[in-house]
């Protein structure tokens, strides 16, 4: 599979290749990333592969993040029209200013307007709400976004970092309004954090929303520079963070993650991101590149192809116990299917169950 092997996003017809290059590293405002001339670099590597698909956010950079990409690419026709620019609204660029972020009608079109200006487009192909905003009604913000739509200045809507309850509900109102529905969610998901399988997936394969996982290497936990052997001796370049996650459940996956990649005749680094893009419900998992080279070597990801026995034992090294109530309701099988097969899941009769017509009231 290449990167001009496309997929539809989410309960859409927009077609995004099969990896996002995300730019939260685009420009060096943050005291970290990547300079605008290695940026552009990356972008046209990336396009040149066959990608379409860019993911930034007005906060990124300070908004830099943005500014490149507008200069690089959203100015030329050409380039802009050939691409699915992504980007969020509700972080505060206004230190002091109240109503400078959230998911509030002022703030959303006022986010989107400067977006629009620093991006140098028309439109946005796909708007994310950057997280939950607990302020603002969700009819408030589904409606503003509707809105924009309607307007030509956004194309289609996507949540991020959003409980699944909050999703569920917004994506009921919006269709029983004729609103734009969401058709994305982008959240964290990697061998490391896979909590978001108790609720978000299987909410968003419900209810029509592709799934863009981010941070699919966990900051470089990952990657496979960091195992028991030099975790105390190598200082990562994000410092205390990536010791924090140097945890023993986290060793234990990168472990796996290399007797894997041995077997694979791949990176660590490509096996966790062939490994989260295979997963279901996923269509176009967000990479991060500071350079040509990070690029490359992560886009050769789409050229590993796991065995089911290398997956189970990743599987099992990355597995987190189900929540309530996905820890219980395998148990109610039996109750519910009567000792019959269906959709190949066999059951037992449940023992408390009526076995004849004379112990039926």
């Amino acid at each position: 599979m290449g990167l001009d092997q496309y997929v539809t996003l989410g309960r859409s017809g927009l077609r995004v290749s099969p990896f996002c290059l995300g730019t939260m590293t685009f420009g060096q405002d943050w005291g970290w990333g990547s300079p605008v001339e290695e940026a552009c670099r990356v972008m046209d590597a990336f396009m040149a592969a066959g990608g379409n698909f860019l993911d930034t956010a007005n906060i990124y950079t300070k908004g830099h993040s943005e500014k490149i990409i507008g200069d690089h690419v959203g100015r030329h026709p050409a380039k802009r029209d050939r691409l699915v620019i992504a980007t969020k609204f509700l972080g505060n660029m206004y230190p002091g200013d109240p109503n400078g972020g959230g998911a509030h009608r002022k703030s959303l079109i006022g986010a989107c307007e400067q977006s629009l200006r620093r991006l140098q487009t028309d439109w946005i192909d796909l708007y994310w709400m950057h997280f939950w905003d607990h302020l603002t009604p969700i009819e408030e913000t589904m409606r503003a976004l509707d809105d924009l739509v309607r307007a030509g200045k956004v194309r289609y809507v996507g949540f991020s970092d959003t409980p699944a309850w909050k999703c569920a509900q917004a994506q009921t109102l919006a269709e029983f309004r004729g609103w734009s529905p969401v058709i994305a969610l982008q959240i964290e998901y990697s061998l490391v954090e896979r909590t978001v399988e108790n609720e978000l997936m299987p909410m968003a394969r419900e209810l029509g929303m592709g799934v863009t996982p981010w941070s699919p290497l966990k900051g470089g936990v990952l990657s496979g520079k960091y195992t028991r052997a030099n975790k105390d001796a190598v200082e990562p370049s994000r410092g205390q963070w990536v010791k924090n996650h140097l945890t023993e459940r986290n060793l234990s996956i990168v472990d796996a993650l290399l007797r894997v990649a041995a077997e694979a005749g791949a990176t660590p680094a490509q096996v966790a991101l062939a490994w989260v893009q295979a997963r279901p419900g996923v269509a176009s998992t967000i990479i991060g590149a500071s350079t040509v080279d990070q690029l490359r070597d992560n886009l050769g990801a789409l050229e590993v192809r796991l065995t089911p026995g290398q997956t189970a034992a990743l599987d099992e090294a990355s597995a987190v116990p189900a929540t309530f109530p996905q820890s219980f309701l395998p148990y109610v099988k039996n109750n519910v299917q009567g000792g019959t097969t269906i959709n190949g899941v066999a059951s037992e009769p449940w023992h408390l169950a009526p076995r004849t017509e004379a112990e039926r009231w």
